[in-house]
């Protein structure tokens, strides 16, 4: 089907456009199944002009990823099967290995899904390449390892929910680095924003045209359930800002906590280290049914050179066995490709609220791992603030990026957590880091 027809379709009321469609031969309904000029909201659609970077800030559920799948069809296909496209070597960046295959290529709304059977392109996961009848190739990367962009070259990108890269800044250079074949390089951005430094930058670039959309904008293409349960709960709240209507949200004044103190000391590898500890903040909920909230569970070292590093975040919302066996995973040091160096020496965990529960559950899954119990003798802000102190002098170091985390900790001020529920991952921060810097005592500014 032409563009001008999808076009005029779409102006149409429902009851013409029914009358319309009706007189339509069948090869034009199977056109019409694939023809995002028809189907794409007006702000799902690539914009025209000379530009680098097209930023599609969306909120969760606005259909991002389908903005941009289609526009990696509409670059590497050609009018027919065998002709070719605009762009012929795309490179397709998600946040894991497993998001790139699950959710760009064989998702409901990923690469394979808006082909036509005759355009649609090999894929070939073991070499992570989709390859077209034309002889396009896009490869597949992820930000948990930018050093797999050093080298490659492309002519187009396709980025998804950058703003939840681990290595956000060092797989957004690379690919940088390595976007110079053809004469009109692009790219495509889709993510719901968090405020970290090179989405500021990349926001703010001359070469970039932005997109800016909101979950409802989406609305009649999602469950009912979301609408009344997801937006309900969050609309209008800090969190539902940022997630839902894609506000880019600058840090809390007086914050314990800043994202440019954090990303000042980010690394993306740490020293031999001394200690490392699993810090679990118990809920005291059911498990992945409660409403209640997460099990903070983070992993944290101490380096020979006396320094802090924040390994990892494994916070998950399971039940006592399920969040109990990723506590020994995180203790023996399975979330690495390096366990050896990341094994734990203990496991720590607040008495006055499931600790005794916490041992229980880990001692019988796995009763040789040391465990320590920590008392809670202040309020949360007090408990954090010398922790905070720590990010101050520059003792601390997250290794790589852990937005969620980082987004509970920069919504913790004097008056109190400010966020949604409980900070569950920045609690489980704070006693791994008074374990480990603090000599496991709970100080008060006042002390350090």
């Amino acid at each position: 089907m032409n563009v001008s027809l999808a076009v005029s379709l779409a102006s149409l009321s429902a009851k013409e456009r029914e009358a319309v469609l009706s007189d339509l031969t069948e090869a034009d309904l199977a056109d019409l199944e694939y023809d995002w000029q028809f189907w794409g909201r007006p702000n799902q659609l690539a914009p025209v002009g000379d530009w680098l970077t097209w930023l599609v800030l969306a909120g969760r559920g606005f259909g991002k990823t389908r903005c941009g799948s289609e526009w990696v069809r509409s670059i590497a296909c050609g009018a027919t099967p065998l002709s070719r496209g605009t762009h012929g070597r795309i490179a397709i960046v998600a946040e894991t290995a497993a998001d790139a295959r699950d959710v760009l290529v064989e998702g409901d709304s990923g690469i394979l899904s808006v082909h036509p059977a005759d355009f649609r392109p090999l894929y070939e996961p073991s070499k992570r390449r989709l390859t077209w009848p034309n002889g396009a190739v896009a490869t597949l990367y992820n930000a948990v390892e930018p050093d797999q962009l050093r080298g490659p070259q492309h002519d187009a990108a396709f980025c998804d929910e950058l703003a939840k890269w681990r290595y956000a800044r060092e797989t957004w250079d690379q690919l940088q680095f390595g976007l110079r074949l053809g004469n009109a390089p692009k790219q495509v951005i889709t993510t719901t924003p968090r405020p970290i430094p090179v989405l500021k930058e990349i926001l703010n670039s001359p070469s970039t045209v932005v997109t800016k959309g909101s979950t409802f904008e989406n609305a009649d293409n999602l469950a009912p359930s979301f609408l009344t349960q997801v937006v309900a709960k969050y609309e209008g709240t800090r969190l539902g800002r940022q997630e839902l209507n894609a506000e880019i949200l600058d840090d809390l004044p007086g914050a314990l906590w800043t994202r440019d103190a954090i990303d000042k000391n980010r690394v993306r590898d740490f020293p031999d280290l001394q200690r490392v500890v699993v810090a679990v903040d118990p809920s005291g909920t059911k498990g992945q049914s409660d409403d209640g909230d997460e099990i903070g569970i983070v992993v944290a070292g101490k380096g020979v050179d006396g320094r802090a590093y924040v390994l990892a975040d494994r916070t998950c919302k399971l039940s006592p066995d399920g969040w109990g066996r990723r506590s020994v995973d995180a203790y023996h040091g399975r979330w690495s490709r390096t366990p050896d160096k990341v094994k734990a020496d203990r496991v720590v965990a607040e008495r006055n609220f499931g600790g005794a529960m916490v041992e229980h559950v880990i001692k019988t899954i796995d009763p040789t791992i040391p465990y320590k119990e920590v008392t809670a003798s202040r309020g949360k802000v007090a408990r954090a603030e010398p922790v905070a102190a720590l990010y101050e002098q520059g003792r601390v170091s997250h290794v790589g990026s852990m937005p969620e985390l980082e987004d509970q900790m920069c919504l913790i001020a004097p008056e109190g957590y400010v966020g949604e529920g409980s900070p569950d991952r920045a609690d489980a921060l704070v006693w791994a880091l008074t374990e480990l810097m603090l000599d496991g005592t709970t100080f008060t500014l006042a002390n350090i």
